[in-house]
């Protein structure tokens, strides 16, 4: 459903070919952790065409300081965040 290309590693391990990516690194007073969040250009689209492939969405568009935020629910039940940045990008860099 996310188009995302795949092998299967065996014993249902699937291995997930993402598209580039970037990795943000913040300073914190507390315990270090990690979060993983899909980017996208435009999240209304982005959750429109997922929804139709049937995709739930289970927390919906919600404005954060550095970007527009929502939530969709893996197979696992899971949430894997998504999100439209409106901070500049390492993508902004490209020419």
């Amino acid at each position: 459903m996310l188009g995302l290309t795949r092998v299967d590693a065996g014993g249902g391990w699937l291995i997930f070919k993402l598209p580039p990516a970037e990795i943000a690194v913040h300073p914190t007073d507390g315990l270090g952790k990690h979060e993983f969040y899909f980017m996208c250009d435009d999240i209304e689209k982005t959750l429109m065409e997922l929804t139709a492939k049937g995709v739930t969405i289970s927390e919906p568009i919600s404005n954060q300081r550095w970007g527009r935020l929502a939530s969709i629910k893996l197979p696992s039940g899971a949430d894997l965040p998504i999100y439209q940045p409106l901070h500049p990008t390492a993508y902004d860099l490209e020419g």
